[in-house]
């Protein structure tokens, strides 16, 4: 008897042992770069296109470059026409929070949504200071950061530690909204 509920058991978790994983049905990278999946996990120390930021450097370039461009592209649901985050979301002040622009595979109209939103914000100019963030060990700002010089924004920044990494340095936060899609 023991050995039929065993057998049968075993019979029920085959399915399961055949069946593909979710990391083996979304591949890590898309065919042109981009991080695709698991975007909460460690990032690289630097970004080919982009200068690497601490928060003291970002404070310091601020100084420097008042018209410095921060745009946050930490995720935020889509659905039925709203973003649907149910948790209060901070950044860093004076910060655009371009939602899903970091994502690895965007469709048509979260393309265009991103390259106008760049476009605006930059006033069209492709040399504009921007910096890209996220979280710590989130490949959206990484991601954001391929996209745009993709586009031909040449003077690109890399917060990588993101909200965590300035607030981790007792900089302060404001709540934030992002920036509606149209």
């Amino acid at each position: 008897m023991l050995k039929t509920l065993l057998t049968a058991f075993a019979l029920t978790l085959l399915p399961l042992a055949a069946a593909p994983s979710y990391a083996e049905e979304i591949p890590l990278f898309t065919e042109d770069g981009y991080r695709n999946t698991l975007y909460r996990s460690p990032t690289p120390t630097f970004h080919e296109q982009a200068q690497t930021l601490e928060p003291s450097d970002l404070v310091a370039l601020q100084q420097q470059h008042p018209e410095l461009l921060l745009i946050d592209v930490y995720r935020n649901p889509w659905l039925r026409g709203v973003y649907t985050l149910q948790e209060q979301h901070s950044n860093l002040p004076n910060s655009l929070w371009l939602a899903n622009c970091g994502d690895g595979v965007l469709d048509a109209q979260w393309t265009a949504y991103c390259q106008q939103q760049f476009a605006q914000a930059t006033e069209g100019n492709k040399a504009h200071p921007i910096v890209f963030y996220c979280r710590s060990d989130c490949w959206l700002g990484w991601n954001a950061i391929k996209r745009a010089d993709a586009l031909g924004y040449s003077n690109l920044y890399w917060l990588r530690d993101g909200i965590d990494g300035w607030q981790q340095a007792d900089l302060p936060l404001v709540p934030a909204q992002p920036v509606p899609f149209q």
